[in-house]
């Protein structure tokens, strides 16, 4: 296979970010894309490269799978360790050290003598000013001190920038808001759970509730934005070594966008009625099974679809919550500065990725 001089590795593949940011550097004819994931990828019909199953857990499967790639100039790590649950696990020391030894093992190999690395983009989140913890500034911004609380972000991004700074490779940390993408069966994804709960809604005769608590002030970043400015960060002088915030550009509010996300899905919004997510889209399953059978759907079996994103869902919704809580807005002003200024409505993208997931046969076909 003839190489470009330019190889991006996307660690990640089949999570949100990592399947987006290889669907967009498929389209351009200046990379040479690998993908890394354990599971096989969704592969689009254009894509010409290459594609590593690799634990990330196991350095010397990453050893052995990367000695023969020294091409590697760039690596996006959308990879992510989560445990059942996600929320709790937050917190929790193994969880940090098992997303740390993961980066550690995929950089070390592709740093070694004979290898190209010229820059690597990592990804972190609103996390990082402790938004699961307390309210935040509003706007968050970059500049910010870091957020006094133990984080995989923290010990990723030191890792990172001290093996930067020791082999000369430049690097961008992004932090985006709330994530939307077509990607199932992954830790942090609402698009998929919201299909799913629309479908058993009009499935089962009951009307499509926003199910969440009391809600805040919001911003989304949808999947194919964050992998533009992937591409953009890998090639940028004035992305090398700096953090961005990321959003779509505009805010929502769950209440206020809820019709919209009715309309995308072919129903009427209904009441507001609260249901956790983690309860009735698995206590529905059968009546799932019977809509993938019915509709001739692609579609895996419910708890393989969501992954732990029904769990997030419960998070994003406020189902818990006894009041509003404080607004999360991050300013996005360094980043527009540096020159990516892209963006993109969210009620359309809410009606975007719902259209991709039925044309993949995924949700169910729109009902008259």
């Amino acid at each position: 296979m003839t190489m470009t001089n330019q190889t991006v590795l996307i660690a990640g593949a089949t999570g949100v970010v990592g399947h987006a940011a290889l669907e967009h550097f498929a389209t351009l004819p200046q990379w040479q894309v690998v993908t890394m994931s354990r599971r096989q990828p969704d592969l689009p019909a254009h894509f010409s490269g290459r594609h590593l199953s690799v634990d990330l857990l196991d350095p010397q499967a990453c050893a052995a799978a990367l000695q023969s790639q020294p091409e590697i100039t760039h690596l996006v790590y959308a990879a992510l360790f989560e445990k059942p649950g996600l929320v709790k696990g937050w917190r929790e020391t193994d969880q940090m050290q098992t997303n740390l030894a993961m980066l550690r093992n995929l950089l070390d190999p592709i740093t070694r003598p004979g290898h190209r690395l010229r820059h690597v983009s990592l990804l972190q989140g609103t996390k990082a000013y402790g938004v699961h913890l307390h309210p935040v500034a509003v706007p968050a911004r970059e500049s910010q001190p870091r957020d006094a609380h133990d984080n995989f972000y923290w010990l990723q991004e030191d890792f990172l920038r001290a093996l930067a700074d020791r082999e000369g490779f430049g690097f961008t940390v992004f932090r985006p808001q709330l994530i939307f993408g077509d990607a199932l069966g992954v830790a942090m994804n609402l698009i998929p759970v919201i299909g799913v709960y629309a479908a058993l809604c009009r499935e089962l005769g009951l009307p499509f509730a926003y199910p969440g608590g009391p809600s805040n002030l919001l911003e989304a970043t949808d999947a194919r934005l964050l992998a533009r400015a992937l591409a953009w960060a890998a090639e940028a002088p004035s992305a090398r070594n700096q953090i961005f915030n990321i959003t779509n550009g505009d805010v929502f509010v769950w209440r206020n966008v809820w019709p919209a996300v009715a309309r995308a899905l072919g129903l009427q919004p209904g009441p507001d009625e609260p249901r956790a997510m983690v309860q009735f889209l698995p206590a529905h399953a059968d009546a799932w099974d019977r809509i993938v059978a019915r509709d001739g759907l692609r579609a895996p079996p419910l708890s393989a679809l969501l992954g732990e994103s029904h769990h997030y869902a419960d998070f994003c919704f406020g189902h818990h919550a006894k009041a509003a809580p404080p607004p999360v807005i991050v300013s996005t002003i360094k980043l527009r500065q540096a020159g990516f200024a892209d963006c993109i409505d969210t009620e359309q993208m809410f009606v975007d990725w719902f259209e991709i997931l039925r044309r993949k046969s995924l949700l169910p076909p729109l009902r008259p």
